[in-house]
């Protein structure tokens, strides 16, 4: 009985939203991100801009304006410290696509689409894996594919007009938030404007028992109000932490006092190995996790009068 109060709760959830996920468009971005073809995203490499002008294509697709510097990419350089390679510094892009609502403020949306390509990059956990592909595919293919997700969900959702969205898709997060940190050095919307951001960062590998990880609570005064009026029991299973800095590029944003929150599965065995493979990701879990952001989201749109400020 308990069961079936839920399964109502959550359609009726559900539909507040005028466009709903799909967890076959998930897959399709985790196995197209995270295929043997790709190699592994690395910094640099070809298959890396093959997943850039990817992302791009479906942000063109959604009708996204773009807001790079070249298009949607925002061109920068990335040094590998880690390794020593004959390549070190490497060219990367940030892939940037904006909801333009025509409203005063933004609410930035963000994941990672680099990876550790091959091991040569440094950071893989296993032993001698120079030469082997790490596909990366809860890091972070189920972000970027969240990230795709939300961006034409939103695109086709003409309820919400009171809040534009940017979508960034970082790259080379592994070599040190490099990415994310070029943009708010360098950005291409007045940080000014921004309102909070949302990044998603490994939601691939859903844990029952443990629920999914948001941090950055304590970012915003307007969190708190958010969070105590959302019913738990609707959603998926989640725990909240205060602290808005992280090994992710919401810490970015979060350094130059911007609310932020952050979304995580937590470790797993498949960690920077190249083991962390499409078949392994949780997609049904994936898709109630954007189902709860989709709702923190309206939350956050309702409190537009609200300021949102750091108070950390």
């Amino acid at each position: 009985m308990r069961k079936y109060i839920l399964s109502v709760a959550l359609l009726a959830t559900l539909s507040i939203f005028a466009q709903q996920i799909e967890v076959n468009k998930l897959k399709d971005h985790v196995y197209f991100l995270a295929s043997d073809k790709m190699k592994g995203r690395g910094t640099g490499s070809k298959e890396n801009l093959k997943a850039a002008k990817y992302i791009a294509k479906e942000f063109k697709k959604y009708g996204l304006e773009p807001l790079g510097t070249n298009g949607y990419f925002q061109e920068f350089e990335a040094k590998v410290t880690k390794v020593v390679t004959q390549d070190s510094i490497r060219k990367a892009n940030n892939v940037i696509g904006f909801l333009n609502n025509g409203a005063e403020k933004t609410i930035v949306i963000g994941a990672h689409y680099d990876h550790l390509g091959q091991g040569r990059q440094g950071s893989s956990l296993l032993e001698n894996s120079v030469g082997m592909i790490h596909n990366g595919a809860d890091d972070n293919a189920s972000g970027t594919a969240g990230l795709l997700e939300l961006a034409r969900v939103y695109s086709l959702d003409k309820i919400n007009k009171n809040f534009n969205f940017l979508f960034i898709a970082f790259g080379a997060e592994e070599l040190g938030l490099v990415g994310s940190r070029y943009f708010v050095n360098n950005p291409t919307l007045e940080l000014n404007t921004i309102h909070w951001m949302l990044n998603m960062d490994m939601i691939g590998r859903y844990d029952k028992q443990a629920g999914v990880s948001i941090i950055g609570y304590g970012t915003s005064k307007g969190f708190e109000t958010i969070f105590s009026s959302i019913d738990p029991n609707q959603f998926i299973k989640f725990y909240t932490g205060y602290q808005g800095r992280g090994g992710s590029d919401q810490t970015s944003f979060y350094e130059v006092d911007i609310p932020v929150l952050f979304f995580h599965t937590g470790g797993h065995p498949d960690y920077h190995r190249p083991s962390d493979d499409a078949d392994k990701v949780d997609y049904e879990s994936l898709k109630q996790i954007l189902v709860l952001e989709q709702k923190i989201i309206q939350q956050s749109m309702e409190l537009d009068q609200m300021e949102f400020r750091s108070t950390d």
